[in-house]
């Protein structure tokens, strides 16, 4: 080898500085460890702990010092699955934005493509290409620029009537970019200022999706509150509840003729409102029956500013009631822009029955024709929590100066008039003060109401940052408890050092003491790896593990490769120098290994692109692996054998056992490809037969849905659970032992076209009501839906994908599968030359994937873990391309370098032999990984289970097509010309 000092400098550069990045983890986990001790579990306590020493020296390397800010930043990061937490991706509505830039346009044409483009948005096109869609499709004569859409006084500088449409559309992607980025600086200030560790928060490219990581929070519904909230603070007039008695009592008249009322026991409260509204003795036969369509649901009397008090469950019945023409139009016309709003529900619990009451009270503000609040919150310039008189949690604020000069007028009014003015975010009031000390000048206010000292400061912290541009809606979320991120992490050491070991057991057995060297190989190439991750500030996740253990069994394969080689050239005669020389070459085994990785990498870059989380952690390490394991097996393995060159040593790359293992096998591969065509069609017609008849389990990252891990106190029927929730939820809710007999994966689609927390919270208090029973004791909401330090019942982990994002995940994966193949099948024809490998290994792959789809559709209904189609399963599906082209490429080139050499014999023969001679290196490549796999499969872990299944499988028919499908079709490729000529010449050779 040549520069072998140069070699030697660089590995242990690579080395130290590896260690060196490394160093950062280690002092960052045993700072996090001290941490820990000191809270005793409090994990608030925990938090501000590390907060009070983030500028504190924690590193001393001699030369400088670092901080412990410093320290993590430089640290591996921990994924959610590892470290416990929550996960969601916010879509910004462009639909609200577009609406709000046309200044609420009332143009049908526009209304109309707002309408198709919600109804027709296909996967992976962008919410504005769909709108931009639908508009061209539906404008008739009219303009984006025309005045009455975009062409008004809020565009004014950018946009006017003389423009096309195309020009009007690149504005418009411009302010929709920038709605993104002030949505994305919104959240970024929200999410600063919550108090966890290390948070995350990306844009995802140009789709207007946000991802936010929160490792270590617990608080599933207070934070999909914070980060969804817009924050749309506005201040309003409001009417007294004597103004509308006769407007609700009218309504409830005219309810009557098309309303059948609940019969239900009226509480003494509604007696009296009754009484006041109808004008009838409350114990009247009518109110006895409940003959009252809106007064049954009234449950206490108003009074102020509030109309009435329902239960939170009748709200959506009275926004239907007060949406109706005919009700409408009871309305005084001196009131007929007003606004019916509610306020936040308060729970009340019944003294004799202990039962908890969820209720709201109605309010009605002084809207406007354009529905704009006298005052909204862009005025806030702070806020901060606080306690109101009482010594109740409140939040003060303090406006600018024009917002100041408002709220005099409006409280100088508030107060002459003996009114209420509503303070409301995002259309909840959440209180209606009245005005007792005159106008309140210098701009100075405070709301308080129903809150806890948590939500004061979310409130204040979502002032202080601003409102969203649009709405966020929540599209996909995941939450995975600590003791959930505890047993991964446990799975993936134990599955890696297994596998470490079962790898540099089974080379030391076949190799002798050239498989110690490149035992130490892979030592330094996971050294490499790690320090690699580390100086990247990459996320580490379970499927991250996986890859890194994937790495295990790759690692060596460059290293058998070159062995193989190298035997090849002893047996022929040649000295040790020789056949390593030969072996390391570029006609040795070189070639061999960089189309084999080549085609690994690109299928590895493929699944980066298209995959999303975790998915792209385990793409990442995989391809880190590829590049370090090449460097290692190829130049470190090389010093220790060099060594033993120099010093005289015998090298045999074999032990007595193995010497002779697959020397001299001579199957007939292309004599048997009949049988092999029709076993592989058998398969190919079989598993298409089943997924027409069976279909695929398609997981919800494909069809949308929400999932949950439920944990019991002890083994419970899966049926019996699916048919109570289905009942509760009102459609289908799957059950399914997940791993332990007292452990439950729950998916249902209940909702999830809807967004928004209140859809999440009910979705969460109605599994809660509906499993309680299972558990004993006095299990709470908050115990059974939040995460925390040790929960060993309860939700460990749910996830949410939306439709949308469902849509756009089935279309990634439908094209990372066939651009993996094109791609691949692109580059052997330009290293081989001829298309006819090209079709060989494409061929095998399609027979591959189509092989491991048809023993899921046929299994998965049967098998003891999961077989989802989600993007895990994607994941294995991209690898196992990758891992049988690799399996290919090794056979095509010994194909390549026997058809091009002197061998003696026909066609047939010359291509047998070729693969013949290539079974040692394909069989113990394919082992490793076998052997990995199984570990992985073993120990690594329920929630990886049917992903690993999928690879396992996946290695297992690679290896036999590359064999028997690959090579067969290669030859039957070939033109009868091109054969003549090529046994022309190789008879030649034998005289």
């Amino acid at each position: 080898m040549q520069n072998k000092g140069l070699v030697k400098f660089f590995a242990i550069l690579f080395a130290l500085v590896s260690i060196y990045q490394l160093s950062f983890t280690f002092v960052a986990n045993k700072v996090k460890n001290d941490a820990k001790a000191f809270a005793g579990g409090n994990p608030d306590k925990e938090i501000k702990y590390l907060d009070s020493i983030g500028k504190v020296e924690v590193f001393n390397l001699g030369f400088t010092n670092f901080t412990y800010n410093e320290v993590k930043d430089k640290q591996i990061n921990k994924g959610l699955d590892l470290e416990g937490g929550i996960n969601v991706i916010l879509q910004i509505s462009v639909k609200d934005v577009l609406k709000g830039l046309s200044n609420n346009s009332k143009n049908p044409a526009f209304n109309k493509a707002l309408e198709d483009a919600t109804a027709n948005q296909r996967g992976n096109q962008s919410y504005l290409d769909a709108f931009f869609e639908a508009f061209d499709a539906n404008k008739g004569t009219t303009k984006l620029a025309s005045p009455d859409i975009f062409a008004n006084r809020n565009l004014s500088d950018e946009i006017n009537f003389n423009m096309s449409d195309d020009q009007v559309k690149k504005v418009l992607a411009k302010k929709v970019d920038e709605s993104v980025e002030s949505a994305f600086g919104v959240l970024r200030s929200r999410i600063d200022k919550f108090g966890v560790t290390q948070p995350n928060i990306a844009k995802l490219g140009q789709t207007g999706r946000i991802l936010i990581e929160l490792p270590g929070a617990k608080d599933v519904d207070r934070i999909k509150k914070l980060v969804s909230s817009k924050a749309e603070l506005e201040f309003w007039e409001t009417y007294k509840a004597e103004e509308f008695s006769q407007f609700l009592g009218g309504a409830n008249e005219a309810l009557k003729a098309t309303v059948k009322s609940e019969v239900k026991e009226v509480a003494k409260p509604q007696d009296s409102l009754t009484k006041l509204l109808t004008d009838k003795d409350a114990d009247t036969t009518a109110a006895k029956k409940g003959n009252n369509p809106l007064f049954d649901k009234i449950i206490a009397q108003g009074g102020g500013p509030v109309l009435a008090v329902f239960n939170v469950k009748d709200t959506a019945s009275i926004n239907g009631y007060f949406k109706r023409p005919e009700i409408r139009a009871l309305i005084p016309a001196d009131k007929n822009n007003v606004k019916f709003v509610w306020g936040k529900p308060a729970s009340i619990v019944d003294a004799k029955t202990k039962k908890t009451t969820e209720t709201v009270d109605l309010y009605a503000l002084k809207g406007n024709r354009d529905d704009i609040a006298p005052i909204s919150g862009g005025v806030i310039v702070d806020a901060q929590d606080t306690f109101d008189q009482m010594g109740k949690p409140a939040v003060s604020m303090q406006m600018n100066g024009q917002g100041g000069r408002v709220w005099e007028e409006l409280t100088g009014r508030a107060f002459t008039q003996k009114s209420f003015i509503a303070i409301a975010l995002d259309d909840v009031v959440y209180s209606a003060p009245g005005v007792s000390s005159g106008p309140i000048a210098g701009g100075r206010s405070e709301i308080s109401g129903n809150f806890t000292v948590a939500e004061s400061k979310d409130l204040a912290n979502v002032l202080r940052a601003g409102k969203l541009p649009a709405a966020a809606e929540i599209v996909q979320s995941e939450v995975v408890g600590p003791s959930l991120g505890q047993k991964a992490i446990d799975a993936g050491m134990i599955s890696s050092v297994a596998g470490f070991l079962l790898v540099c057991l089974w080379m030391v057995f076949y190799y002798g003491r050239a498989g110690w060297y490149a035992n130490a190989a892979l030592l330094v190439n996971l050294l490499f790896l790690f320090g690699i991750l580390a100086s990247l500030g990459a996320v580490l996740t379970l499927p991250g593990i996986a890859g890194i253990v994937l790495t295990l069994g790759t690692a060596v394969d460059a290293n058998i490769i070159i062995y193989e080689r190298a035997k090849e050239e002893l047996r022929e005669g040649k000295s040790l120098s020789e056949a390593v020389e030969a072996a390391y070459g570029w006609k040795g085994a070189m070639r061999s290994i960089i189309d084999a990785n080549v085609t690994h990498v690109l299928t590895g870059a493929i699944l980066f692109i298209f995959g999303t989380g975790p998915i792209q952690g385990f793409a990442t390490t995989l391809l880190i692996g590829i590049f370090t394991s090449l460097f290692t097996s190829i130049f470190i393995a090389r010093i220790f054998i060099d060594r033993d060159i120099a010093a005289n040593r015998s090298l045999m790359f074999a032990t007595p056992t193995t010497k002779n293992w697959f020397t001299n096998f001579n199957f007939d591969f292309i004599g048997f490809k009949k049988w092999s065509y029709m076993i592989s069609a058998v398969v190919v017609i079989v598993s298409c037969v089943s997924f027409f008849v069976n279909g695929l389990d398609e997981g919800v990252d494909f069809v949308g849905g929400r999932t949950f891990q439920v944990k019991f106190e002890k083994p419970v029927d899966a049926t019996q659970v699916s048919e109570e929730l289905s009942a509760a939820f009102g459609v289908a809710v799957e059950a399914k032992v997940f791993g332990d007999d007292n452990q439950l994966k729950l998916t249902t689609k209940y909702k999830i076209k809807e967004e928004g927390v209140d859809v999440d919270k009910e979705v969460n208090e109605l599994l809660y009501n509906g499993l309680k029973k299972y558990f004993s004791g006095n299990l709470t909401y908050d115990n059974f839906v939040n995460t925390y330090d040790g929960k060993t019942t309860g939700i460990l982990q749910s996830s949410k994908v939306g439709a949308a994002i469902s849509a756009d995940i089935k279309t990634n994966s439908f094209w990372a599968v066939l651009g993996a193949m094109a791609v691949v099948g692109l580059y052997l024809v330009f290293s081989f030359r001829k298309w006819q490998y090209a079709l060989g290994a494409t061929a095998a792959i399609l027979h591959d994937v189509i092989f491991v789809l048809g023993i899921y559709s046929l299994l998965y209904k049967y098998m003891p873990f999961h077989m989802e189609m989600d993007q895990h399963f994607i994941a294995a599906i991209l690898t196992v391309i990758g891992y049988s082209m690799n399996d290919t490429v090794i056979v095509f080139d010994r194909v390549r370098e026997f058809l091009a050499g002197n061998l003696k014999g026909s066609f047939k023969d010359v291509v047998n032999a070729s693969v013949n001679t290539t079974l040692s290196r394909t069989i113990n490549t394919s082992l490793t990984m076998i052997l990995v796999l199984l570990i992985m499969f073993i120990f690594g872990g329920e929630s990886i289970r049917g992903f690993i299944f999928a690879m396992l499988i996946g290695i297992l028919v690679g290896t036999y097509s590359s064999l028997f499908i690959a090579t067969p079709i290669l030859v039957d490729s070939v033109s009868k010309k091109d054969i003549e000529e090529i046994e022309k010449r190789h008879h030649a050779n034998e005289a």
